[in-house]
């Protein structure tokens, strides 16, 4: 046999040649068992979860579906609410399995939680556009906030939201909730008077995707999915400063423990700081 350089499966020409049954010297048997097993390699994947080093002090397990939001109790160290898309919100404590809380009456998931400043209250937000808000002593449900469908009395708007609620914020001076939806409006629920106390109107294409109080003022923050963080008057409802910078959606919102600035995150992989000074 001579070797002339070719390469393999090209002709002389540089043409494709397919190989015919002719062409075939041996030909080698193959069982079933030989080959790749797709489940043999799904258990391989479990198994490599299973060993997985866990580094937690505790655990919880009462969701039986993906968790998305969680908040600690600004006075409790060991006080804990979660939700997820199991249309469930838990109140429960580091350390125990019986003390533990079902904070049940969503439709959908519950994507946001969040405690008042002083942890008499915790708010569960869902993507049904409902909003249920416990008292943490008595583990009781003080209200339901749903807009004009709840039957409240409305004072400023004649609705609630429309689409998923995507953050819920407890001012620490008045007994407000602000809640932030998607469908583009930042409300603000007098929880004394159990109304819509004003709502603060977005352009289209803000969804409000994070919200936070400038402290103990009456401004609260709106962080957007066009990019923009909007400070608005949560007495009035009127818009009082809009800052620019990112390119993308804002994620998360926190006030410096001065109340002077603002710190925004986003999907563009920046965060930037603004002056907030004078809104103290």
């Amino acid at each position: 046999m001579s070797i002339t350089g070719e390469v393999p499966g090209e002709a002389l020409d540089g043409e494709e040649v397919f190989i015919d049954d002719e062409d075939i010297i041996n030909e080698i048997p193959l069982d079933d068992e030989d080959l790749p097993d797709q489940d043999d390699d799904d258990e391989q994947e479990e198994d490599t979860m299973d060993e997985v080093e866990d580094h937690s002090a505790y655990a919880f397990h009462g969701h039986t579906d993906e968790v998305f939001a969680a908040a600690c109790s600004p006075v409790d160290a060991s006080l804990v609410v979660s939700g997820g898309k199991d249309d469930r919100g838990f109140l429960w404590r580091i350390g125990s399995a019986e003390d533990v809380q079902e904070l049940s009456g969503h439709k959908d998931t519950v994507c946001t939680v969040a405690f008042s400043s002083d942890g008499k209250l915790v708010a569960c937000g869902g993507m049904d556009g409902q909003i249920n808000v416990w008292n943490t002593a008595t583990r009781t449900l003080q209200v339901t906030l749903e807009g004009s469908e709840s039957g409240f009395e409305v004072v400023g708007s004649l609705v609630g939201h429309t689409n998923s609620v995507e953050c819920i914020g407890i001012s620490p001076r008045y007994n407000w909730v602000a809640t932030g939806s998607i469908d583009q409006t930042l409300i603000i629920w007098d929880l004394t008077h159990q109304a819509i106390r004003s709502t603060c109107e977005h352009d289209v294409g803000e969804g409000v995707t994070c919200l936070a109080w400038l402290g103990s003022s009456k401004y609260v923050a709106s962080g957007c999915v066009d990019g923009r963080v909007l400070i608005w008057d949560s007495l009035s409802g009127e818009l009082a400063r809009v800052f620019s910078g990112h390119r993308d959606a804002v994620q998360s919102l926190a006030i410096s423990a001065d109340g002077n600035s603002l710190i925004s995150v986003s999907s563009d992989k920046s965060a930037r700081v603004f002056d907030i000074s004078m809104f103290k």
